[in-house]
């Protein structure tokens, strides 16, 4: 049986589809405003381990994400400038421009991390009238005002507000999590913001109210009933969406639907740098390339986050993207050396299985794995086994023995050769150079005596 915590009720709880074997979920995807950085990554190697796990209990997932190019302001709590219009006098492109080199550059880094790409992409920009629609509907049930500057969501009007976050609404006060302004309470929201007279937007639109642009929040709860229906399986999102975002999607649905949009709702933790969360704001900001550059493999990151579980922060640093460097070189090279598969060994897949099905636990799950690596069972059976693991580790260990059998390009035997013979000149500061030239292109050199060998680093981009 499959277990999963729900942030909406606080607890771990047995995970049955709405309609088996389909499993509709979605995901909030990216503000394409700039780069993603290491720590949106994060959750989406959670998402696509949530994907994994549970196609590997044999249900067919609908996975949707959003990609936000437009709506969300630079505080959350509708604040601030669109951080499309901020993204483009940064880039010096226009709001439709940077919208499509960060998306496609946001694919491109959850392709280099195995990250399966999403059955449904949907652009807010694609769907103003189904937003638009989704306002009407919550009109209709009178819990909508306006005000100067936009249509705004009544939160008073739902007993249950915030129930998502557990917020103390009787404790909030005007000015300590948004300034009121013209707003009835501190968590009322934008559901639709006009354009200013004397602004020249780049993404605006007609409405029943006036010329402008939705809110962050309804674009997902529109979009998810488009192609999910009013109440599905699965909504994911970070950690910081639990406060303001997901009740603001739940209040919207709730008034619409009289749904709470979806019956298990799973937030990933952030990724931390030194205490402080991962934020492009706060300027801690580390993209994928960032990684490459520092002569990573991609998956070196992957293998990172699988080590702390999904609703634990954890800190990044190089020491440890370091020790996850030599975790997957070892295990590397120890699928690489072991023959072809054979058979599973049912027992390992069943303590596996327990640990994924245990609300995603894969440090325990990779406890399992490296229990495997270090078994008496034959070469043949852990291969076979470890290949059944990555269906849902995604580290590619398929593809991992026809790349260790492809031959070693002439240019890194000729180093190896100007090695040896600067080895035999006892020149060893001239061998040490192009052992660094041998590791840059990829391989690292183990002397033995019967000469030098080489081995494929996983560790390196």
């Amino acid at each position: 049986m499959l277990n999963l915590f729900d942030t909406y009720e606080r607890r771990v709880r047995p995970f049955t589809p709405l309609n088996p074997p389909e499993v509709k979920l979605y995901a909030c995807g990216l503000t394409v405003y700039d780069y993603a950085h290491i720590g949106n990554l994060r959750t989406y190697i959670f998402e696509d381990i949530l994907c994994r796990v549970l196609e590997f209990n044999g249900y067919q997932v609908q996975h949707v994400m959003n990609i936000t190019d437009v709506g969300h302001l630079t505080d959350d709590a509708d604040a601030g400038e669109d951080k499309m219009e901020v993204g483009t006098r940064r880039a010096g492109k226009s709001a439709w421009e940077i919208a499509e080199i960060y998306t496609e550059a946001f694919k491109q880094d959850l392709a280099q991390l195995h990250i399966h790409e999403p059955h449904i992409w949907c652009k807010a920009t694609d769907h103003i009238a189904e937003q638009i629609a989704m306002i009407q509907c919550i009109e209709a049930k009178g819990v909508i005002y306006r005000i100067s500057d936009g249509i705004y969501f009544d939160t008073s009007k739902l007993d249950d507000y915030g129930y998502i976050a557990r917020l103390n609404i009787e404790g909030l006060q005007a000015g300590i999590r948004v300034a009121m302004s013209e707003k009835r309470n501190p968590t009322d929201f934008a559901l639709w913001k006009f354009s200013k007279p004397d602004e020249q937007r780049q993404m605006e639109w007609d409405s029943p109210w006036g010329v402008g642009f939705p809110g962050w929040h309804i674009e997902c709860s529109a979009m998810a009933a488009k192609y999910l229906g009013s109440f599905f399986d699965i909504h994911c999102g970070g950690e910081d969406h639990i406060m303001v975002h997901h009740p603001n999607e739940i209040a919207q649905s709730q008034a619409c639907y009289g749904t709470r949009l979806a019956n298990f709702w799973l937030h990933g933790y952030f990724l931390q740098l030194d205490g402080l969360k991962m934020s492009k704001s706060s300027g801690d900001f580390l993209r994928l390339q960032t990684i490459l550059d520092r002569g990573y493999d991609p998956l070196v990151f992957r293998y990172f986050c699988l080590g702390g579980h999904y609703r634990a922060k954890i800190t990044f640093n190089w020491q440890a993207m370091d020790g996850a460097a030599t975790a997957l070189q070892r295990l590397h090279t120890a699928v690489t050396q072991w023959p072809a598969p054979t058979e599973p060994d049912e027992t390992y897949v069943t303590q596996f299985t327990n640990q994924i099905n245990d609300d995603l636990n894969m440090p325990r799950a990779l406890a399992v794995m490296w229990d495997l690596v270090k078994s008496d069972l034959p070469d043949g059976v852990k291969k076979a086994t470890i290949l059944v693991f990555d269906q849902i580790l995604g580290l590619g260990m398929v593809d991992w023995q026809a790349e260790a059998e492809q031959p070693i390009p002439e240019a890194v035997q000729a180093l190896v050769g100007r090695r040896q013979e600067a080895r035999a000149n006892k020149d060893w500061q001239q061998a040490d150079a192009l052992r660094d030239q041998i590791a840059a292109a990829g391989y690292d050199v183990v002397d033995t005596p019967d000469g030098p060998e080489l081995k494929r680093r996983m560790a390196r981009a």
